[in-house]
């Protein structure tokens, strides 16, 4: 059951103006009309007792989350610290290997986990092109009868900056992230997770390009598809330039989590075909940066994080975006 005082915080914080179900459908770039109406049958069959109001809202966000994915064409790529020339300019990044031997480059990160380069080779795939925002996050809360996160602070006048709905969405749990891919997964009909480790990677590099960068052009342009550097707070998913995938704010703003759970030695023991990661562990792996890190030593796309899979609160560095696990067309 909805608690009164989520619902009452929802109606008036999230969805002032949005219409009560009419009949009328929102259109798709990736569904068919019958694939949307089916999707609008199976929310009001979920959730009988949510108004229509928010049920409208619900199908708004499914509906936009299956369009805004990117189609991740399979391919072969070497995953790791393939190594970068040991002095660069990061707003004019060269091509790799940068005139030099492989053997003679530097180390990209200071951690050793990454080091060990190795194949990959990953079926095809969709991954989101933004962040799953603030604002869907606390719909996904809603609809589920939960109470939203730090509602004690999100009226205070000083602190509303840390609320938009369009600022990536902050997780306390890894779970958490997983449940909100696997309920657009449950909503749509598809099958919806968090990506892999090998996923996310692949990706970011523009289907395993050696870039240094997830930018679109694999340099720091500061301000145009990076923060400057003295940035202190989170801001909008798609504020910057996409990478040249059409993927969006992959470092520099919140990291993703991924599916995979940490070992610091799985790179040498990985299979070479859409590896999924240890079977257990204790931490959980993030990948990207956050707006606060130093954009030379975390922007770099093979740089991994292990991290508890539990906060201790709500935190804008441990976001996540969804991927559809399916080759086929939608």
């Amino acid at each position: 059951m909805i608690r009164p005082y989520a619902l009452a915080l929802a109606s008036t914080m999230l969805f002032t103006g949005c219409g009560a179900e009419s009949g009328s459908l929102p259109s798709s770039q990736s569904m068919s009309p019958e694939k949307v109406a089916s999707i609008a049958t199976t929310i009001k069959t979920k959730y009988p007792d949510l108004s229509s109001e928010l049920r409208d809202k619900v199908l708004h966000t499914v509906v936009q989350s299956i369009d805004n994915m990117v189609f991740v064409e399979g391919g072969q790529f070497d995953m790791g610290d393939f190594g970068w020339i040991c002095e660069y300019d990061e707003k004019d990044v060269c091509t790799w290997p940068c005139g030099q031997e492989p053997e003679q480059l530097c180390n990209i990160s200071g951690k050793g986990d990454d080091d060990f380069v190795h194949p990959i080779k990953l079926s095809s795939y969709y991954l989101s092109k933004y962040q799953a925002t603030l604002g869907d996050f606390d719909l996904f809360f809603v609809a589920n009868g939960e109470p939203l996160y730090d509602e004690q602070y999100r009226k205070r006048e000083d602190l509303k900056f840390r609320y938009q709905s369009d600022l990536p969405a902050p997780t306390k749990r890894w779970q958490e992230a997983n449940d909100y891919c696997q309920w657009l997964g449950d909503l749509s009909g598809y099958v919806v997770d968090l990506p892999t480790e090998a996923q996310w990677e692949y990706a970011a590099r523009s289907r395993g390009q050696h870039l240094l960068f997830p930018t679109d052009t694999g340099s720091l342009d500061y301000g145009k598809n990076f923060p400057i550097e003295d940035e202190e707070h989170n801001f909008p998913v798609g504020r910057f330039a996409p990478n040249q995938l059409g993927i969006y704010g992959l470092s520099g703003n919140s990291t993703d989590w991924v599916s995979d759970w940490y070992d610091d030695n799985y790179y040498k023991n990985s299979p070479l075909e859409n590896p999924q990661g240890p079977e257990s562990g204790t931490q959980r792996i993030r990948r990207g940066s956050t707006v606060l890190e130093a954009p030379l030593s975390s922007a770099p796309l093979i740089r991994r994080w292990a991290t508890n899979p539990v906060q201790k609160y709500h935190t804008s560095d441990t976001g996540f975006r969804c991927a559809i696990q399916t080759s086929a067309p939608l």
